[in-house]
């Protein structure tokens, strides 16, 4: 069985409070995207797990992969010994979600394969016991979110006219130092409501609380949002932790914009993706 795992984009990103549990309460917008891994389980004598691609930091078997593997094996015994392959696309430690998707990717998975009948509800529930931001991935369509990114909404972003450039500058940013460096407090308006707004205020009003410290931490990303807007972009920001960055461009200047990127070497350290929304 092969499924895609796809990534995400946070749009807009407020942390309003620190929770007595150790988590925080937040509240973005997330908007899945068309850039996916691919992950393949065939059955097997005896359960591997094997990784391909862009590489994963740490050992593999700490894997969120075997981690929701074993989390339902747990509970269903009718889960047999797998071979497990991941070819890995989407930048680690990106702030884009790809390692949340990839372990409630392998939760659906196993689902259908092996005849569970789990309902959304219940798959929610164990993504949530993978990550905050995973259970976002079971409906994998635009959604705000708040309380640990794990309380939903529908919300009607239509990007149809635009495509996405990810910008990945190749810097892994710990999300816990992330968190960290920042004093949790209320919004005055709502990513909710900002969000609904005409795409070309978002640049005024749609932000992520952690672009600020880690710009200052890692002084060599403040120049790309700035870069997007130089070229076109209607919108900028760096999605989720960082520290990818991405800009959002109107379809009809897609051509220009990847002969662009392509010759111009204030480009050519980062890891380039054009993609669109899911």
């Amino acid at each position: 069985m092969i499924c895609f795992p796809n990534c995400k984009l946070n749009l807009g990103l407020n942390i309003v409070e620190k929770r007595v549990d150790g988590f925080h309460n937040i509240e973005t917008v997330f908007l899945p995207l068309a850039l996916h891994d691919v992950l393949e389980i065939i059955p097997a004598e005896s359960t591997s797990f094997f990784q391909s691609g862009i590489p994963i930091p740490g050992s593999s078997s700490d894997n969120i992969i075997l981690k929701a593997y074993h989390l339902l094996k747990k509970d269903f015994k009718q889960i047999k010994d797998l071979s497990i392959h991941l070819l890995k696309n989407i930048p680690t430690g990106a702030g884009l979600g790809g390692g949340s998707a990839d372990g409630t990717y392998m939760l659906k998975c196993l689902n259908s394969y092996f005849n569970l009948n789990l309902t959304s509800n219940q798959l929610e529930s164990y993504a949530l016991q993978l990550g905050s931001d995973c259970p976002f991935f079971i409906h994998n369509k635009p959604m705000f979110a708040s309380g640990r990114g794990e309380i939903f909404e529908p919300i009607d972003i239509h990007l149809t006219d635009y495509f996405i450039l990810i910008i990945n500058p190749g810097i892994h940013i710990n999300t816990g130092w992330a968190f960290s460096q920042l004093k949790p407090s209320a919004p005055k308006k709502s990513i909710k409501d900002i969000a609904r707004m005409e795409l070309s205020q978002w640049k005024y009003e749609l932000f992520n609380d952690f672009e600020k410290p880690v710009c200052t931490n890692y002084p060599e990303l403040n120049n790309i949002k700035s870069e997007l807007y130089k070229i076109g972009a209607v919108y900028a920001a760096m999605s989720g932790s960082g520290s990818t960055f991405f800009g959002i461009f109107k379809k009809e200047i897609m051509g220009e914009i990847k002969n662009l990127v392509s010759n111009e070497t204030r480009f050519k350290s980062n890891k380039l993706f054009f993609t669109s929304q899911l």
